[in-house]
């Protein structure tokens, strides 16, 4: 029995089991007992922990402190980076959404482009929509603007639709704020304004390819009318819309909230690259371009350009703000219990096992964190679950090589393009793509799965022609 226990606690086969079954009861419980993400990730990081032969002591702490254990430690590193930066996400989002920007940022993209090129209308509107709220809340926004541009072309609903929910993954996937990228950043030390760079550069042309070009070919061959029901939801928003006393937004004010914290954050990024070190403007770049205090400032003009200036109570803010973050609890505690996972497949050697596995097989670390995310998304349906036990997984294996900013973005956007592909039944995105546009699940199988998987394989594909060629 000592014998098999040193294998396994020290030896590479030994250790890659110990991964192996760790993963597979994850899964299990996910899957097949319905237990929920977080739970499964601690009890998963917890029995990782045991077998690998780790002290009570380092995995939970004593009585007396528990601070430096592998269980706070690991919760608290990751939810340190991106709580705050989802949650004034989060906020900035629901302003937009509240204020009528979403609407009036389509409807000025239909007027730009034509009544003809209305699919590439929706497509941007969820590509610009998409970077400041979630993917399912940009779907209750637009939904009904879809029926109404769909019943006014006279063709299948998926020629429109499919290019807006196209732009709403590819934003969630591949760009902060969303919990994703902001998670994958901070498991491997990214900063996030290479993740905005390397996020554009690999997603804009899978948009382009699954958002645009696809649509074209499927809503052809799939012929779906908006159902009634919806029809209405369309004239009840256009009523509501009516009956609002409170003035639209501009169009500026919009654009300009929407890629303020962008900016900011790229600010930072190019100056960090271009200014001398211990230069005031550097220090002034720095500081305006963290996350936190970005998406604060464009929070805090949101509240009073979206919301004051256009009547809205404090007492309104207030509870906008309050209902906004309540959904986030389940994420976070999902992010928290995945970098303790994470953790403990650091502590116990499996990272080093891992990596001399992937070098002596010649795969690159790249492909690998492709391969590995594709799977757990597969399986179980959660993109937030792949990436942050990807990110757990790959972590480690970075201290066998040198990588710079740019390849670490370029490795978390393989992560998080390995996480959307091929949306199926176990994915709660496709219930609700199925039901806020009628589909049913063999149309759903046949074009919202494969532009995922488009969307996936064509992000990855740019992850790694630009990781060729980037130093």
């Amino acid at each position: 029995m000592s014998t098999f226990l040193h294998w396994l606690q020290h030896e590479t086969p030994g250790l890659l089991l110990l991964c192996a079954v760790g993963i597979a009861v994850l899964l299990l419980m996910i899957i097949r007992f319905r237990v929920e993400p977080f739970i499964a990730l601690i009890v998963s990081g917890l029995l990782i922990a045991l077998a690998a032969g780790l002290s009570v002591e380092d995995i939970v702490g004593t009585a007396q402190k528990s601070s430096d254990s592998l269980l706070e430690s690991g919760f608290g590193g990751i939810l340190g980076h991106i709580t705050a930066i989802v949650g004034l996400g989060t906020i900035l989002g629901s302003m937009l959404e509240a204020s009528g920007g979403a609407q009036l940022l389509t409807r000025t993209l239909l007027r730009a482009v034509g009544e003809r090129r209305a699919p590439l209308a929706m497509g941007l509107s969820g590509l610009v929509f998409g970077i400041p709220v979630f993917f399912d809340i940009g779907i209750f926004v637009l939904a009904p603007l879809v029926y109404a541009v769909a019943r006014q072309g006279g063709k299948s609903i998926l020629l429109y639709c499919l290019p807006l929910v196209a732009g709403l993954s590819m934003t969630h996937a591949f760009l902060p704020p969303h919990p994703g990228p902001v998670v994958a950043a901070g498991l491997l030390g990214v900063d996030l304004g290479w993740i905005i760079l390397m996020g554009l550069a690999c997603g804009l042309p899978a948009f382009a390819v699954s958002g645009l070009l696809y649509p074209l070919w499927i809503g052809k061959r799939i012929d779906l009318p908006v159902p009634e029901e919806m029809l209405a939801a369309a004239d009840e928003l256009a009523r509501k819309n009516e009956a609002e006393g409170r003035p639209e937004p501009k169009l500026a004010t919009v654009g300009f909230i929407i890629g303020l914290p962008m900016l900011l954050i790229l600010g930072a990024t190019f100056g960090s690259i271009t200014l001398p070190k211990g230069s005031a403007v550097l220090a002034v770049l720095t500081f305006l371009g963290n996350p936190t205090v970005a998406l604060t400032i464009a929070v805090l003009l949101a509240f009073w350009l979206l919301g004051r200036r256009r009547g809205m109570s404090r007492g309104e803010l207030s509870k906008l703000t309050g209902n906004s973050l309540r959904p986030l609890g389940m994420i976070l505690l999902v992010v928290g219990a995945g970098g303790f996972f994470g953790k403990v497949l650091a502590e116990t050697g499996v990272g080093q096992a891992l990596a001399g596995s992937l070098q002596s097989t010649g795969l690159p670390l790249l492909v690998a964190a492709y391969v590995i995310s594709s799977g757990l998304r597969i399986a179980q349906g959660s993109a937030t679950v792949a990436i942050v036990t990807t990110g757990g997984i790959i972590a480690p294996l970075l201290h066998a090589g040198e990588y710079s900013q740019a390849q670490l973005a370029l490795i978390a956007v393989a992560i998080a393009a390995g996480s959307i592909i091929a949306s199926h039944v176990n994915d709660g995105g496709f219930w609700i793509i199925s039901r806020y546009f009628g589909i049913s699940v063999k149309d759903m199988l046949k074009s919202w799965t494969v532009l995922e998987t488009i969307l996936s394989l064509v992000g990855f594909g740019m992850a790694a022609l630009l990781s060729a060629v980037i130093s």
